[in-house]
């Protein structure tokens, strides 16, 4: 017996060597393969924070500066070592690699470093998040803020600090307040208190002293004259809330292009009881997905839902957290036969190749979305053969040096994450009776 449980943890001791290997090793592919760069919002915003550090001038955009402020020590590095174009774009993946560092110690012993490790490699190589790692935007700064703002709430330690970077992230972008208020009736139910309705308070008080300081005005924002092209969409060219609901909502949700379905399938597992049964830090996780609903609620009137020329559901990009650690608690599960171990896999499979070509050069593909002033752009909302995730099918991506070591390290996590699902659906297969086979001939 002593010789079988020291057999056991070698191998646990080997399997978390490697993970965390594949998890370091990965950082720095992320950090010096992945194509990273600026492009849309991206080039206002570094604009902003370029001119207030050089110049000392506060420009009226109307992106928030939270973001950029935030960065402005790694710009500022930029001064020195590369250029500070270089080290903005790979400002979210610092982020991101901060924030998982301080999730981990955040969560050291009560989640399973195990079940921790899968979270990251799924989170960072298999998701939704991976296309968001390569530039500027405004959205995984505040995921990381509410993720972790969530967690120190949840965990009743360093709770006030927890609501202050939820504001903070609302503040960064400022569609988010509706998620919030959503956020603080939950907990206000939860704990019986009004205490947790002062942070979208808060958080609307800040935007507006923003909006004061840098356009003039409490209630300026910026979007006044904010609207898309006329296209051949019947609801196109209006400004602001006036896209109706019904048909924001279902595109957000089951858009070829830009659905939460297809770019975060691992979201679906949530309505498995045997899932939700599992999961631990449940309430964080029922705490990111309510954000998520927030965000969906928000968005699917505004004329935008659709993230512009970005690459997939721009403005949902939390959703991956909640996505990755409901496919990482399937992995770690014992699975319930072969039936479970295969839903497991089929969802793997699909966040892996969302994942995969998020990472690849796509450059191409949002070219043709914005060709003739965003005339066919509605096609990569909602047409198969043109969305994001089947174009690299039919218009092969160059195959480059980048390209193909991303694609190699995506295809081993993915392979490596693979294993617990196939072994469990062998193990099935094998003890399945031979009885079916009789009886048939030619």
């Amino acid at each position: 017996m002593a010789g079988t449980t020291a057999s056991a943890l070698r191998a646990v001791d080997r399997r978390a060597a490697f993970e965390t290997a594949l998890i370091v090793v990965g950082f720095f592919v992320l950090l010096f393969v992945l194509p990273h760069q600026l492009n849309g919002d991206d080039t206002i915003r570094f604009y902003d924070i370029e001119q207030l550090i050089h110049h000392g001038h506060l420009t009226d955009s109307k992106f928030s500066l939270i973001g950029p402020l935030a960065s402005a020590p790694l710009l500022l590095l930029g001064e020195v070592v590369s250029s500070p174009a270089w080290w903005a774009g790979r400002f979210n993946l610092i982020v991101v690699a901060v924030g998982l560092a301080a999730a981990y110690v955040f969560t050291r012993g009560r989640i399973a470093p195990g079940l921790f490790r899968t979270f990251a490699l799924v989170l960072l190589f298999a998701s939704f998040l991976t296309d968001r790692l390569r530039n500027y935007g405004a959205e995984p700064f505040t995921a990381v803020l509410f993720v972790l703002g969530a967690l120190a709430v949840v965990e009743g330690r360093y709770r006030v600090l927890g609501w202050a970077a939820m504001v903070v992230g609302v503040v960064n972008t400022p569609a988010a307040i509706g998620a919030l208020v959503l956020v603080a009736a939950a907990r206000a139910l939860r704990t019986r208190r009004l205490r947790p309705f002062l942070a979208p308070v808060a958080a609307v008080l800040l935007i507006m002293l923003e909006s004061w300081i840098r356009r003039g005005g409490p209630l300026t924002t910026g979007y006044a004259n904010d609207h898309g092209v006329k296209t051949l969409m019947p609801h196109s060219d209006q400004p602001g809330f006036s896209y109706p609901f019904l048909l924001g909502l279902v595109s957000i949700l089951f858009s070829f292009g830009r659905g939460l379905v297809f770019f975060m399938p691992g979201l679906l597992l949530w309505l498995d009881r045997r899932t939700r049964r599992i999961v631990p830090a449940r309430q964080w996780v029922a705490l990111t997905l309510l954000r998520v609903a927030g965000l969906v609620l928000v968005y699917a009137k505004w004329w935008a839902w659709f993230g512009g020329d970005s690459w997939g559901a721009r403005f949902f990009v939390i959703g991956a957290v909640p996505a990755s650690f409901l496919i990482a608690v399937r992995l770690c599960a014992d699975h319930a036969g072969a039936w479970a171990a295969a839903v497991t896999l089929v969802v793997l499979a699909l966040s892996a190749w969302v994942g995969l070509t998020g990472a690849l050069e796509n450059s191409w593909h949002a070219g043709f979305c914005s060709q003739n002033n965003y005339q066919l752009a509605f096609a990569c909302w909602y047409v198969p053969d043109f969305s994001s995730l089947w174009w690299p099918v039919t218009h092969h991506p160059p195959p480059s040096a980048a390209n193909l070591f991303l694609t190699g390290y995506c295809f081993v996590v993915f392979a490596y994450l693979a294993v617990g699902p196939l072994r469990e659906i062998a193990r099935s297969l094998a003890t399945v009776p031979a009885t079916w086979a009789h009886g048939w001939r030619f």
